[in-house]
């Protein structure tokens, strides 16, 4: 008998995502039946991905967001809400990062990173938080109603990296925020956990491993080698589902063993 976690009836909003894992995490999220909203700056992009999903049969909804404005997150939230129903799943993946010693950072580079990665990311799981905290409480008795919350952090929130000290030093908080998150909000049916990926081969780094530096890192780690995207469907998925009503506030590194 097959094993299988059925999303219909879900409203997935992830952000960040117009490439990489946020557009992964879209695709799978919508192959798994939910109803996706597609959040991110690049509407172009966001399109191009909008197509490919509905092409499959999917269901996907396009939303202008810049998670470093917190009146952009605001209207994005209540848009996709109007548009797609309630949002039951957030995957809360925007993240930017520059690569320099500590001794180089300049406060635009912090603001830069920590903007987006701690600020943003914290005041979009409020604004989803919020709502999902006044359905539960005005739930009818014996009902379930609450959600499920994933932060996508880093190994690098696990294992200092040198040269994105910076970047370290946010993901590290996303791990706690997601504790804090988990801690407060659990007893009302919403689930707050993280994902640590460790080297992930995307659009954006890919040129990189073909590079002298990007064959030396990967001879460095574990088993050799560095991830596809594909490789988090199925924790991202199980992370979303009813199946994991009894994980909060995990903190889950999928990078190969390389923080072990």
């Amino acid at each position: 008998m097959a094993y299988s976690i059925d999303l219909s009836g879900r409203v997935a909003f992830i952000t960040g995502a117009s490439s990489g894992l946020g557009a992964q995490f879209a695709r799978t999220l919508a192959r798994a039946g939910a109803g996706v909203v597609l959040a991110s700056r690049r509407i172009e992009k966001l399109k191009e991905l909008r197509a490919r999903i509905e092409g499959e049969g999917g269901d996907a909804h396009v939303i202008e967001l810049d998670v470093t404005d917190h009146a952009s997150i605001k209207s994005a939230v209540a848009h996709a809400e109007t548009e797609m129903g309630s949002i039951d799943i957030l995957v809360n993946n925007s993240g930017v990062s520059t690569t320099q010693r500590l001794q180089d950072v300049t406060p635009e580079d912090y603001d830069f990173i920590f903007d987006t990665n701690v600020k943003g990311a914290f005041f979009v799981a409020q604004e989803v938080g919020k709502r999902m905290l006044a359905r539960s409480r005005g739930a009818a008795p014996g009902s379930f109603t609450g959600g499920r919350i994933i932060n996508i952090a880093s190994m690098a929130g696990l294992k200092v990296l040198p040269q994105i000290g910076a970047y370290c030093m946010s993901k590290a908080a996303v791990v706690q925020m997601t504790k804090a998150m988990a801690m407060e909000w659990g007893k009302f049916g919403i689930n707050t956990n993280a994902i640590c990926p460790g080297y992930i081969d995307t659009e954006i780094n890919h040129r990189h491993w073909q590079t002298e530096q990007g064959k030396k890192l990967i001879d460095m780690l574990p088993r050799k080698r560095v991830g596809a995207p594909e490789n988090l469907d199925a924790l991202i998925v199980m992370l979303a589902s009813d199946q994991s009503h009894f994980i909060n506030g995990a903190v889950i590194a999928a990078d190969d063993g390389f923080a072990v």
